[in-house]
This record gives C-alpha cells, structure tokens and sequence, in this order.
C-alpha cells in the first residue's frame, strides 16, 4: 500500500473522533520568536480546522518579553519558571503578549486561510483573577522563600461564553495571557496557566503544548530520557524530586490540574520540529509526552497490550 495512503488511512478514525471537539494549544515563546517554527504551527492548525476540530490558541511569550524589559532597562525576574511583575513589567507584558505576539500569530494564522480573532483574558470578562499573594516558592536551587509576584493574577474564575460563540461559526480564538481583577485591573497570567483553565471550562478534549523542548525529560541535559508517557503519581515524584525544572514546571502542574479536571488528555511537544503537531494527535506512535489522569493511563496502557 502506497505510505501516502496508508497514512492517511490511520488518520481517519482520529478525524471521526475529533471531529467537533475542542483542542486547546498553547504556543511557548520559543515557538512564535521562530519565524519558521510559527509558520509550520501555523498550517498544521489550519489543517486541525479545516477538519472541523475547534481550536483555541494561548500565548505569552517570556522570551520576547525578556528581551524587551532588558532594552528599557528592566532585569527581568523569573523564580520556578513563573515571572515577577512589577508595575513596569506588566506594561511590556501588554505591548508584547497583546501586541506584537498575538498579531505575529494571528498574521501567520491569515497567511493559511485560518479565521483568527485576537484576544486576552479581559476580552468579555473571559477570566477574572485575582492578585495573587506573596508566597513561600521552592526555586530551582531547591532554597524556599517568599516571593511576591506583583502584578500577578491567580484564576478565579473562567467565562467562556465568548469562546462559545466564535468556535461554532469557525473562528479561531488566539487569547494573549493577560486577564483581569473584578475590578477591572489588568494582571498578567501564566500562559501554560491560563491554557489550562479554558481547556477545563471548554471540556477540551486535548490540551496541547507547543515548546522549545522534546517533551519532558528526566534529565534536562539528557534528550534521551524523554518521558513518553506519565499518569499523576510519577510526575508528582519529578516535582517533588526537585528534577523538573524553569518553564517546564508551570506546564507540568498545569497538565496534573487539567487531568484532574477532566481533560482526558494533555501532551508537551516540541513545536518547532517538523508536523510535531500533526504526529501527536493523527499518528498512534505520537510526539513528545503525554500526560493522562490515572483511569485513562490503565485504559490507554490496556490498549496497547
């Protein structure tokens, strides 16, 4: 059988049973600085949508964010992977996340026919926050200590009446990671975050990772000790164990309270390897890793047998 075919044979119970279904994908700052990397992530949500998957985007963009407090002087504070926002940090999080990232992916989006509409989290009240309190953070080095976090917000709460009506009429929504107070005071959020709270008040059936990394891995400086496939217990022992480390910690605590919250499936790959995308969710050998609550691992791990 031709492989063109027979690929696109194995494809096609994925796409009976994705159909109408809500994935949520989050894009890392390494991902959108490449302009490349955001190009081939770009046709691969186009291809997600022509197939009647509905998609939502989330971005934030750490990377650029950094870059641009450096030029005005700001040292940019990042403690467990999560950034310290004084007042003037939270002004370049909105000229970069609301501003140049999310017309970057939008722009990509148009370039492949995808109707894309640009939001954040103060868009019709999506998700309310709250400024979250100093805490007592275990950083990298393993040292506890108090940290306030400045203009920060926790979710409190998730509308997403918004979504409701724009994915059903073909929109793309592309959501920047900055929310509001009931107050109305803007915050800045954690992307990884804020992807997993729509990804649970959607009932996504996916929640997906883009990053600059091949998944999760034991060891950071060892590619080879990806893990492909986790349930809760063994990463709540890479978190405790100290070895999950930087950005990746958000996304992991992120993925442990999606599955919890009923979202069946929840994957960290490498979004600037080529069709990663694609691969994770329309091949069985997949991409990356996969994080599942402990009743799907015994499922899918039967199924494999």
């Amino acid at each position: 059988m031709n492989e063109h075919v027979a690929g696109l044979k194995e494809a096609l119970d994925y796409t009976r049973l994705y159909r109408e279904q809500v994935f949520v994908v989050k894009l890392g700052g390494e991902v959108v600085a490449s302009s490349e990397a955001l190009a081939g992530v770009a046709v691969q949500i186009a291809l997600l949508e022509s197939l009647s998957i509905r998609v939502v985007v989330v971005h934030g963009g750490g990377p650029q964010a950094s870059e641009l407090s450096r030029r005005l002087g700001i040292e940019p504070e990042v403690v467990a992977g999560r950034r310290v926002t004084t007042p003037e940090v939270l002004e370049v999080a909105k000229m970069v996340y609301a501003g140049r990232i999310n017309v970057d992916v939008l722009a990509a989006l148009r370039a492949h026919g995808v109707s894309a509409v640009g939001l954040s989290g103060i868009d019709a009240g999506l998700v309310t926050t709250r400024r979250r309190p100093p805490l007592t953070v275990r950083g990298d080095d393993g040292v506890e200590r108090l940290v306030d976090f400045g203009e920060v917000g926790d979710v409190e709460a998730v509308d997403p009446g918004l979504l409701d009506l724009l994915l059903p009429r073909g929109y793309v929504p592309v959501v920047a990671s900055l929310a509001a107070d009931r107050e109305g005071r803007p915050l800045n959020i954690n992307a990884d975050t804020l992807a997993e709270a729509l990804a649970r008040a959607l009932g996504a059936k996916k929640l997906i990772y883009l990053t600059g990394a091949p998944g999760l891995l034991r060891d950071a400086q060892d590619p080879t000790s990806l893990v492909a496939f986790a349930g809760p217990a063994e990463l709540q022992e890479l978190l405790d164990s100290g070895a999950v480390k930087g950005g990746m910690r958000p996304k992991v605590e992120a993925c442990l309270r999606a599955v919890a919250g009923g979202v069946r499936r929840t994957h960290i790959i490498d979004g600037r390897a080529a069709d990663a995308l694609l691969i994770e969710v329309f091949t069985g050998s997949g991409s990356g890793t996969m994080i599942v609550a402990e009743p799907e691992r015994r499922d899918y791990l039967e199924e494999q047998r």
